[in-house]
């Protein structure tokens, strides 16, 4: 099912249509938090997760038996399994690299510089592009230096922290490489804030990152009900301790 939403982009009114990913639930919203939410993938929804799949077994030589996002999130784990946060970020940054043509990021940088223009644009492509991805998602206005700009992506609960139920995966597997994969790569500041109160999450683009030893999302506890990882004693995840400890002095600031 399909609707019509509108967005000011450059000072003209485009039309955006804003799928709601798949949702199978009767409300057609995500399920609130506890419950995951039933989704309907179509074919291009399907294609992209074997793609990104696939890639990423390459990255890790192991295979999964499971197919769609269940596939997905179970080779997350693999990525994850006997590697440091640096290296599973790696990981995700030499898949995403492997998505793009050559010379894709230098090229980016010459369509897009770091403009109010560019942060709008963007976060506006990113919400029908990868929903099946992150789950339904909508735009929203945001301050940046001072100025608002529509440029954020507001998810209402994210289908990969949802389905993974670990704390580390969303921050060392998607928050952290996408912030620097656009702020680093694509010279486009991002600023990813999970919230996990209730698996939300604003994407804001255009907005510098916060550092490492400054974000509040490493200092995140486990999911204890839902992550099959989960360690109860630990006061913050211990994939996001080994992560703080072993690069705090950094920031992903570029």
């Amino acid at each position: 099912m399909q609707a019509l939403g509108v967005v000011s982009v450059s000072h003209h009114a485009v039309r955006l249509p804003t799928v709601r990913a798949g949702i199978a639930e009767p409300s057609g919203e995500p399920a609130p938090m506890g419950q995951k939410t039933k989704y309907s993938d179509s074919f291009f929804d399907k294609l992209f997760m074997r793609i990104f799949t696939r890639k990423m077994e390459e990255v890790t030589g192991k295979k999964t038996e499971l197919d769609g996002y269940e596939g997905l999130v179970e080779i997350s784990r693999k990525v994850m399994q006997g590697r440091t946060p640096l290296q599973q970020r790696a990981a995700v940054r030499h898949v995403l690299l492997s998505t793009l043509p050559p010379g894709a990021p230098e090229q980016f940088r010459k369509l897009f510089p770091p403009t109010k223009w560019s942060a709008e644009f963007n976060a506006f492509i990113t919400i029908p592009v990868f929903q099946w991805l992150v789950g339904p998602c909508e735009l929203q206005e945001v301050e940046v230096n001072g100025t608002m700009q529509k440029s954020m992506v507001k998810i209402k609960k994210c289908r990969y922290l949802e389905n993974s139920g670990c704390v580390g995966m969303c921050v060392n597997m998607c928050k952290v490489p996408t912030q620097d994969f656009f702020t680093k790569e694509f010279g486009l500041p991002l600023s990813m804030t999970p919230n996990f109160e209730d698996m939300s999450c604003e994407m804001a683009f255009g907005k510098m990152p916060a550092s490492l030893d400054e974000d509040p999302a490493f200092k995140q506890p486990c999911f204890e009900s839902i992550c099959s990882m989960a360690t109860p004693q630990s006061s913050v995840c211990p994939k996001m301790k080994a992560s703080v400890d072993s690069m705090q002095p950094e920031s992903v600031v570029a």
